[in-house]
């Protein structure tokens, strides 16, 4: 393998900032090819330029406009859902070969978690990055799957208000969409459902999720191991994730089962798992975990993506 694979980025705010410095520090395989934005002042576009990053900031259509996108084998869009959804159209018609990789919870694409199933999606033109909940979350689902059949998933993120920017206001009802599917479709879970809330406490709070599994019957035991092996391999990619506290499990028999809405009569067990991400304050506040866990996923996407490119 030689070289590395270029790429760009769609969406020179919050995210796509952090994103950009993230690919430039830890890029193995990937570089910075382009950013893009609209908003010609965004401080995204004028980072980019003292980094001698190339810039537009007229958008995707000014992207393919660009001298650069002749050698971009590899998008990344940190826009909107609804924004997303023209960007992919542009870029596959002027480059049909091209990779895409969605950050927004528009979902033209599967769903990825990279410690869940990145290695089914290398081909794929388009891989959804889910939603910040999404990635913190769905893994801990998917080490109960390992264990036992999961009927119900739910989780709730919380998230600091300041760390909610124009786009994450606007997504909320595709957060909790995407999200929910995600946890079916990714973690295993035969039900899912997904809630956000934006907490506006001063100082400004950590990103805080809490995921409850109704599983059939297994050894809390091995479930605490899948947990904890699961936990470590996030953190490979994202070193300010952990378990907050023990696992808490609470078996419910058959003689006393507990009604839960669109599941009807359950009994089993119930796992609780307490998760608290923390960011790595590249670009964004160590607060900003939500924002932090969405662009090391991303990279490390982005990464296994363009190392199996120059392979080929």
């Amino acid at each position: 393998m030689n070289g590395k694979i270029r790429g760009a980025i769609i969406g020179s705010g919050n995210i796509g900032s952090d994103l950009m410095i993230k690919i430039m520090r830890h890029g193995r395989y990937l570089e910075m090819g382009a950013m893009v934005g609209i908003d010609p002042t965004s401080d995204g576009l004028a980072r980019a330029r003292r980094l001698h990053v190339a810039t537009t900031h007229e958008g995707a259509e000014g992207l393919l406009r660009l001298p650069e996108f002749a050698g971009i084998d590899l998008v990344f869009d940190a826009t909107s859902a609804g924004a997303h959804l023209r960007n992919e159209a542009l870029l596959r018609g002027a480059k049909p070969g091209i990779r895409v990789i969605d950050l927004t919870p528009a979902a033209i694409g599967p769903y990825c978690v990279p410690v869940v199933n990145l290695e089914q999606h290398l081909a794929s033109p388009n891989v959804n990055m889910v939603t910040c909940g999404g990635q913190a979350t769905i893994p801990i689902v998917a080490a109960v799957s390992r264990v036992a059949k999961v009927h119900y998933a739910e989780i709730v993120a919380s998230i600091s208000s300041k760390s909610a920017g124009p786009g994450t206001r606007a997504n909320i009802d595709e957060f909790t969409e995407t999200t929910s599917k995600a946890i079916e479709a990714v973690g295993g879970a035969g039900k899912g459902r997904a809630l956000i809330i934006l907490n506006p406490a001063e100082p400004a709070q950590l990103m805080r999720d809490t995921v409850y599994v109704l599983s059939e019957e297994a050894d809390p035991a091995a479930v605490e191991a899948s947990v904890q092996a699961m936990a470590k391999a996030v953190r490979a990619y994202v070193p300010g994730y952990r378990l907050k506290q023990a696992l808490q499990f609470e078996s419910i028999p058959p003689s006393a089962p507990v009604h839960i809405p669109g599941l009807g009569r359950f009994s089993g067990l119930k796992t609780s798992v307490f998760l608290e991400v923390e960011g790595a304050a590249h670009y964004l506040p160590a607060y900003a975990g939500n924002l932090d866990i969405m662009t090391s996923a991303a990279l490390a996407t982005g990464e296994r993506i363009a190392q199996s490119l120059l392979a080929a």
